[in-house]
């Protein structure tokens, strides 16, 4: 059992140390590879994937690898390689056709009920499976003033009630003008919760300080935070204690993970991270096979060998420590169990 502590103490970081992280994250792959004592015949592969998506780690992830591992599972996720140049059939650089679902500026809307918001264009870390890794943010990075149209479209349809904050990564905005965005949604009636999707309590804990708690604890709305972890090495201490503020605030817990080639494509790392999940109060919520993203093919697992991981899952885990195995198929009223 998880011993809570009142918020107030969790809260002991450094004003804007946060921010100095999110600046500070390593953007050079020879800078990765001599950091982490990679053999320098990793270094040309690395360059390569990083002139077509570039490298991203904060220190705090990055002490959480192995350093000499080219293996790593934390390293795989965020190294750049060779294979990225690869062409390979049916991957895309928009794999689920959001360009299609964009009725305003940083809105997608592609399911009844709910709309995703692009609120920052920005990433703490670079993924490199990433779905969006080709997006174009510089046409969906609203200024305030134009958040003014996208609100509207929000106002005008009362079948929306739930309002998705995304990205990039929605908190690496700023406290400003992330609590003047939840304001102005909470001020429209028929919204009923807001949803943030974030690997940013995993990758820069520090970043769940007082002044956000501060907005997300404020608002009416019921408040979800689903988290990206995709292998239990990634849960430290640092990131349970980020978890527990977020409880403490009134937040529900849940997480998303990918299914990853030579990352956690098997039964013990699988079962071990929804049981460390369950230890950060976290339930785990999906399990998503790898969207075609072009780029990502090198980290595709087939659909047989994820169905049968999750029934080697189902028999060590109880029901509700089971990720549903799901695709996002575009044009689908959701995702699509496998």
């Amino acid at each position: 059992m998880i011993t809570r502590s009142p918020l107030s103490l969790q809260c002991s970081t450094t004003a804007g140390s946060w921010q100095t992280q999110l600046s500070g994250a390593i953007r050079d792959p020879r800078e990765l590879c001599r950091r982490l004592g990679l053999e320098k015949r990793w270094w040309p592969g690395a360059e390569t994937g990083h002139a077509l998506f570039e490298v991203r780690v904060p220190e705090a992830y990055l002490a959480r690898i192995r350093p000499g591992d080219p293996h790593d599972p934390l390293l795989r996720q965020v190294l750049p390689l060779d294979e990225e140049s690869h062409s390979t059939p049916g991957f895309v650089t928009d794999p689920l056709e959001e360009r299609e679902h964009t009725p305003r500026r940083g809105l997608i809307h592609k399911y009844a009920g709910r709309v995703l918001l692009i609120a920052s264009p920005a990433c703490a870390i670079n993924c490199r499976y990433c779905f969006r890794r080709h997006f174009p943010y510089d046409e969906n990075a609203p200024s305030r003033a134009q958040w003014a149209d996208t609100l509207d479209y929000l106002r005008g349809d009362a079948s929306i009630r739930e309002a998705i904050l995304s990205g990039g990564d929605p908190l690496a905005a700023n406290d400003r003008q992330l609590g003047w965005l939840v304001e102005q949604l909470e001020a429209i009636p028929h919204l009923k919760r807001l949803r943030i999707h974030t690997r940013l309590p995993v990758v820069i804990p520090d970043r769940i300080d007082g002044a956000l708690l501060d907005w997300l604890g404020r608002t009416r709305l019921q408040k979800v935070v689903v988290l990206h972890i995709n292998h239990p090495n990634e849960i430290d201490e640092a990131v349970i204690d980020a978890c527990r503020r977020l409880r403490d605030a009134g937040v529900t817990l849940l997480n998303q993970s990918v299914l990853l080639a030579g990352i956690n494509d098997d039964v013990d790392t699988l079962t071990t991270l929804s049981e460390r999940l369950f230890e950060a109060d976290v339930l785990p919520y999906y399990l998503h096979v790898l969207d075609p993203v072009d780029g990502a093919a090198h980290f595709e697992i087939d659909d047989d060998t994820a169905r049968t991981l999750v029934d080697a899952m189902r028999r060590e885990l109880p029901g509700f420590l089971m990720p549903t195995l799901v695709r996002e198929i575009p044009g689908e009223a959701s995702k699509t169990p496998i």
